[in-house]
């Protein structure tokens, strides 16, 4: 498979105009990239922008801070599937983790998973702010709960992907679910390793200069 094949195609600025979102869809089947991945109020237009191709449909949820109630996330992701996403990406409850409250953790990505049904999930841990510990139980609780995916960072926090990262989720994630790099990929070099250590999506908003 080529590289554009498992890009995520991403605009979520808040200064993301209509005219932006457009460009972002039509670079998305220019380049034949896997998703384009987008901020909530625009998932409807780029549903739109979108129809006869097979590119799919991603939107975050919980972003970029992922301390909304469990409740505004689970309508938000809701919502967003109504609208014709076909993939979710939510924002961990950091403030939760690193309270050590596990179980609420667990309880709203599980949340999250049953109200769209057999959309995929795709959970963020913004590593950035974790130590490895919070790291491997964000992974476990991530797959005990039924995500899809565990995805490094929003892009929007101190840091993004590292190798290192990657490397201690897919220990603890194994087959149980895939992983997402994704913050700060900007060349080809950095993509090709991120594949090479076993992430089956790479989000990211330069996706026309990583392929030239």
């Amino acid at each position: 498979m080529s590289l554009a094949a498992y890009i995520d195609h991403t605009n979520l600025k808040p200064t993301a105009t209509i005219a932006d979102i457009k460009q972002l869809c039509l670079e998305a089947k220019t380049y034949g990239f896997y998703a384009v991945c987008v901020n909530g109020c625009h998932v409807f237009l780029a549903k739109e922008e979108l129809k006869n191709s097979k590119i799919k449909l991603a939107a975050v949820i919980g972003f970029p801070l992922g301390a909304m109630s469990t409740e505004a996330k689970v309508f938000e992701a809701r919502d967003c599937v109504e609208q014709g996403a076909d993939e979710i990406d939510m924002v961990i409850n950091v403030g939760w983790l690193k309270s050590k409250m596990y179980e609420a953790v667990g309880n709203e990505i599980q949340a999250i998973k049953l109200a769209i049904g057999n959309k995929i999930l795709k959970v963020i841990l913004e590593t950035c702010y974790l130590t490895d510990e919070e790291k491997e139980m964000a992974c476990s609780l991530s797959v005990g709960a039924g995500a899809d995916f565990v995805k490094t960072s929003t892009g929007f926090g101190s840091g993004g992907a590292t190798f290192e990262d990657v490397t201690l989720m897919k220990r603890m994630v194994g087959d149980k679910a895939k992983i997402k790099a994704s913050g700060g990929i900007k060349d080809k070099e950095a993509a090709l390793k991120y594949l090479e250590l076993g992430v089956s999506r790479i989000g990211t908003s330069s996706g026309p200069t990583l392929l030239k």
